[in-house]
């Protein structure tokens, strides 16, 4: 059974920072592509991060190199360092990883940004 569970939202001042984590069980992580999502009420999800099982890395064009992803496949862990958060990265995030033929995600974590 495939569980992808997230960590690290909370509440934090605009130019502050914060790291996300998303623990998964279930299938080979390590040779699997991790990613991460944010919607915000009214939105389609978007994608704001990806890293292959090669460490190759993809970024939202928001990002902006303020967002940095990487993966400790010892941990079966991958992470969302974020920095320089402004009001508008207030969204949830989710943790997904594609898998043939659907995409499994976890229940978000809630990223809050005040002015």
């Amino acid at each position: 059974q495939v569980q992808l569970v997230e960590s690290g939202g909370g509440l934090v001042q605009a130019g502050g920072s914060l790291t996300l984590s998303c623990v998964a069980s279930g299938f080979s992580f390590r040779s699997n592509a991790m990613s991460w999502y944010r919607q915000t009420p009214g939105k389609q999800r978007e994608l704001v991060a990806l890293i292959t099982n090669n460490d190759r890395t993809r970024y939202g064009d928001f990002v902006k190199g303020r967002f940095t992803i990487s993966r400790d496949n010892a941990k079966n862990t991958v992470y969302l360092q974020m920095n320089s958060l402004q009001p508008e990265d207030t969204a949830v995030y989710y943790c997904n990883a594609p898998r043939p033929g659907t995409n499994y995600w976890g229940k978000g974590t809630l990223v809050t940004v005040s002015s």
